[in-house]
């Protein structure tokens, strides 16, 4: 029993310790490493000679097999590439930081393992800094200076993209890219920022400028204002007089905003000028005398031309207001002499339609007789006649008559009866005048009759002044 108790006894101890060197060959990765086993793996029928593990574990046979790690702690790397060409053969120090690991993708995995399991940290980085000073020189010559100052993303995207395929080659993959400063010999790139300096300050000046116009503006829309208000006040009083007073006030006020507008865009033309000469300054001198030459043509019309617009503009509004003003006042003048004529025309026309009415009441009193409507008419006017026929002779100044009388005419008439008669016959009779008028007065007015003859004993009167004839 004891031989036999003995041989199971040291079985178990034999499975025991071999259970225990199998666990020790059971090699667990850590996941800050990747577990590179090599030896005889059977991964040269796919092409590869070690087989890698990013964490868990594996199994590594004896004798057969070994193993190493792979550390996956990043690499930072500077690189400070000096005298790249650009693609203006213009030379550029690009000082950067470069941020690389061991890649734990598929197959690059194994490309590290080939190719740097054995290498000591210093020895990556002197290889992982050859490939990307190669790429960045690459990158940088098909990349003009502009573009390498202004837009780092797409420097940063094309060297990415250059570096990471050939780290991918030995392993490594890319993790950060972080580029300084950007520097060239001849002073290009400083030119380039100043002149976007130059750039940000004639906008901020722009804007600036914009907003005076802006306030002097509405400080110029606010007075014009103020001005039509006051003289809409006045006009109630003297109406002509204070609507060319808005129009001066107005065309005052476009006057004042158009030499608003032509100082800030003569201003702006000077300035904007000004900054693109100075911008070519730096490129070429003859391109900036050209610029110069620009700007100095600029200015001289802003200075010349403007001012010369500017002041035909207002000899146009004043002589406009002028032509309005004279206007008004005629137009003013022509309504007066209209109301003073209309209102004569409203006398007369009520005078007529009194006397049409008065005349409408004769013919109704007189039951629509013509003959009688006439009489009462002429009776009316008889005063007026009779006193045109009394002036008719009021104004013959009859100081004496002297008759020289010789007894007759041989008819039987004497000398003063004929002259009395003739004087009397000589006044027109009413009746005569209004038959000559249409008329026919009645003859109850009475008629008038021929003189008598005097008799051949008559004589004249004797002017007792001067005596017989």
């Amino acid at each position: 029993m004891t031989p036999i108790i003995i041989g199971i006894g040291t079985g178990i101890v034999a499975l025991l310790g071999l259970a225990f060197a199998m666990a020790s060959r059971y090699i667990r990765c850590a996941p800050d490493r990747i577990l590179v086993v090599f030896g005889r793996t059977g991964s040269k029928k796919a092409g590869r000679s070690a087989k890698c593990y990013h964490g868990g574990g594996a199994f590594v046979w004896p004798i057969i097999q070994s193993h190493e790690f792979l550390d996956l702690t990043p690499i930072p790397i500077e690189i400070k590439l000096e005298g790249a060409l650009s693609q203006q053969n213009i030379r550029v120090n690009t000082p950067s930081t470069f941020t690389v690991g061991i890649s734990t993708e598929p197959g690059v995995m194994e490309n590290a393992a080939e190719r740097l399991l054995g290498l000591s940290l210093p020895q990556v980085q002197d290889l992982a800094k050859d490939i990307i000073f190669g790429q960045m020189r690459v990158v940088i010559a098909t990349m003009p200076i502009e573009e390498i100052n202004a837009d780092r993303d797409k420097l940063i995207e094309h060297i990415s993209n250059g570096v990471e395929v050939e780290l991918k080659k030995v392993g490594l993959r890319l993790i950060n890219v972080n580029i300084q400063d950007i520097t060239d010999e001849s002073g290009y790139i400083d030119a380039l920022g100043q002149e976007a300096a130059a750039r940000a300050i004639n906008e901020a000046k722009v804007k600036v400028a914009e907003k005076e116009r802006d306030g002097e503006i509405g400080k110029a829309n606010a007075e014009q204002s103020q001005r039509i208000e006051v003289a809409k006040a006045h006009a109630a009083a003297v109406e002509g007089e204070n609507t060319a007073a808005v129009t001066i006030a107005q065309s005052n006020a476009s006057r004042r905003e158009q030499e608003a507008e032509a100082t800030r865009q003569g201003e702006a033309a000077e300035r904007v000028k000004s900054a693109q000469a100075e911008q070519e300054a730096y490129a070429a001198e003859q391109v900036a005398e050209e610029e110069r030459a620009k700007r100095d043509q600029a200015s001289q019309y802003a200075d010349i031309v403007v001012p010369a617009e500017v002041e035909k503009q207002r000899i146009e509004t004043l002589a406009e207001a002028e032509a309005e003003q004279e206007r008004r006042i005629k137009q003013g003048e022509a309504d007066g002499v209209r109301s003073v004529m209309e209102a004569e025309a409203e006398g007369m026309k009520a005078q007529l339609s009194a006397k049409a009415d008065g005349f409408r009441n004769v013919i109704d009193a007189t039951n629509s007789n013509p003959d009688l409507a006439s009489m009462m008419l002429m009776i009316e006017q008889l005063p007026e006649l009779v006193a045109e026929q009394v002036k008719a002779i009021s104004g013959v100044k009859i100081d004496k008559v002297t008759v020289w009388d010789g007894g007759g005419d041989g008819e039987g008439n004497g000398s003063t009866a004929n002259f009395l008669s003739g004087l009397a016959k000589s006044l027109p009779p009413i009746h005569e005048l209004t038959r000559s008028a249409g008329v026919e007065l009645p003859e109850y007015l009475g008629r008038m009759e021929s003189l008598a003859k005097p008799s051949d004993g008559d004589t004249a009167p004797v002017n007792p002044e001067n005596g017989a004839g």
